[in-house]
């Protein structure tokens, strides 16, 4: 699954055109590399997303094209 529509599925940012941003800037790594928008995402990815001066470390856990509000936290684990 693409990055940007994963980010959005497991609600880590809310819209998918953010999250596209967010990887056009740069502010986006997948195990330790800047990622674009593009790039496949799969179980056992390290995902880090620069949010201003905070930073978020998530491991991908699974994969999902569509999945219920309460049932996006299992796609991830917080680092």
């Amino acid at each position: 699954m693409r990055l940007d529509k994963y980010l959005k599925v497991s609600r880590l940012i809310k819209r998918r055109t953010v999250a596209n941003e967010a990887c056009d800037a740069g502010r986006v790594t997948v195990n330790g590399r800047v990622a674009k928008a593009s790039v496949e995402v799969k179980a056992g990815d390290i995902i880090e997303i620069g949010f201003g001066n905070k930073e978020v470390k998530v491991e991908v856990l699974s994969v999902a094209e569509t999945v219920r509000k309460d049932d996006a936290k299992e796609l991830f684990r917080y680092l």
